[in-house]
């Protein structure tokens, strides 16, 4: 596990004379948060282990891609049949997080994430192992998988609001956003290559043997660090002493419902801008291969692949620069936030409409791109502006909904999953009948118009989103 030195070594906090307290003064001396405990070395190699883990929400998606084809052939069913597999993964990956979140809140980052982790390395095994004879496993084992990968977002989400104080956040969430970002990229490109060289049961055997290194690295060394979890771990080990109080033993957490998070309107204006930028987004990286081979029929199925690394290029950049950003423009602002000038809401959407005016134009031209059949050379520029500008709102978002409902932080980043993830479905089974009827250019400009309507919200947000959020903390102050 991430060692915590003493306070002349390593600069962190030396917790063991609290801990090595008796049992009677557990109740009442609350452990340090881990955003004192861990130094910024330790807190970075926290943010890079779960954002490996992060990488596995979206990778079992993507990587399947290529292998459709093959599978429909194995099987013998219609692409129509593996394509149900694509959208039973999609709708578990949006509504499991709902569960897990919450359940990490109340019992912890680290344990859920090992079940999760766990249930991915199960079904990949049997995946790899599906009989051709068994269409219904193939189905049941792609809706498995999910329930185990889509939430490890979530939980790295609980990490790092655990771990970051607010002026260093921004930075974390670049860090951690770029394994899940990366795997749409880089996914179709390796499981093409896997299942051209190695067949298509390779995909799953790569996936088990990748997950079972992650799930290796999180038991031997992330330590939990949800505070609450840590202390009722500690006031476990000795509730079993006769002569400890009951009113000094630890009570319950109760587990809050992530839903309600949808019933408050400065969350629900963050989900829709969020949710309709990633929706657009993903239509655009699920098209790239099918678009591309009927306007560049010249392009092989490898160097389809590796036109997605243009968009990962794009992500890279704008995880690392915009992380240093929103860091670098909350502490500008910071003593006009003490001082009430200025609020949270407006230190991490500031840049925000700027980033959305360039995803808007650069999909509406990317759109256009296709229908001309202009040089390749500028819809995969396109992509990488598209890539960091999507990516860029992604971390601003959720780093302003950490910063707001930190006490829910693994709940309220499920609640995004499930909102971006429902809306990206929907829009992609609409997807190739809109440029059927539309066009590709007149599609993605008539994406761009609705993603432009966003403005709106991120204005709207920045205006009432103090209001509303200090309502909701008088009026949960006055139910304790």
């Amino acid at each position: 596990m991430i060692e915590k030195g003493n306070a002349s070594g390593d600069g962190v906090m030396d917790t063991s004379d609290e801990t090595s307290n008796s049992h009677t003064s557990l109740s009442t001396t609350s452990l340090p948060t881990p955003s004192t405990v861990y130094s910024q070395q330790a807190k970075w190699a926290l943010v890079g282990m779960v954002g490996m883990a992060g990488l596995f929400s979206p990778l079992p998606a993507n990587i399947y891609f290529p292998a459709i084809p093959t599978l429909a052939n194995v099987f013998g069913r219609s692409i129509e049949d593996i394509n149900l597999t694509v959208t039973i993964y999609l709708a578990m990956h949006g509504a499991s997080p709902m569960l897990w979140g919450p359940l990490s809140d109340r019992f912890g980052r680290r344990p859920l994430l090992l079940v999760c982790l766990a249930i991915l390395v199960g079904s990949s095994l049997g995946l790899a192992l599906c009989p051709p004879s068994a269409f219904w496993l193939l189905l049941l084992l792609r809706a498995l998988q999910p329930f185990g990968c889509a939430s490890t977002i979530s939980l790295g989400a609980g990490v790092i609001g655990d771990i970051a104080t607010v002026d260093e956040r921004g930075g974390f969430f670049g860090m951690f956003n770029l394994g899940p970002m990366l795997a749409p990229c880089i996914g179709p490109a390796l499981g093409g290559a896997l299942s051209e060289h190695f067949g298509w049961r390779s995909i799953f055997w790569f996936l088990m043997i990748f997950s079972a290194a992650c799930f290796a690295m999180i038991l031997l060394f992330l330590p939990e660090t949800m505070a609450s979890a840590r202390q009722q771990s500690l006031e476990t080990a000795v509730d079993s002493d006769s002569t400890a109080k009951p009113e000094d033993r630890a009570k319950p957490k109760p587990s809050a419902n992530p839903f309600r998070l949808l019933m408050y309107p400065d969350i629900l204006l963050t989900l829709a801008y969020t949710g309709i930028v990633y929706a657009v987004n993903y239509t655009i990286m699920s098209t790239i291969s099918s678009s591309f081979k009927v306007t560049y029929p010249f392009l092989s199925e490898t160097m389809l692949g590796i036109c997605y690394l243009s968009t990962g290029l794009g992500m890279i950049l704008g995880s690392t620069i915009t992380g240093k950003l929103l860091d670098r423009e909350y502490a500008r602002v910071k003593t006009k936030c003490e001082t009430g000038e200025v609020s949270i809401e407006y230190a991490r959407l500031r840049m925000s409409p700027f980033l959305l005016l360039g995803f808007v134009a650069s999909g509406i031209g990317w759109g256009w791109c296709i229908k001309t059949k202009t040089s390749i050379a500028a819809p995969l520029v396109l992509q990488v502006i598209l890539g960091y500008t999507s990516i860029s709102i992604l971390n601003s978002t959720m780093t302003l909904m950490i910063d707001i409902i930190r006490d829910q932080s693994s709940g309220i980043i499920a609640c995004t999953n499930l909102v971006r993830c429902s809306l990206a479905a929907l829009l992609v089974s609409l997807i190739d009948k809109a440029t059927q009827e539309l066009g590709h250019g007149w599609t993605y400009t008539l994406l761009g118009g609705l993603s432009a309507l966003l403005l709106s919200c991120i204005y709207v947000e920045i205006k009432m989103g103090p209001r509303w959020r200090l309502a909701r903390e008088k009026e949960r102050g006055a139910q304790l």
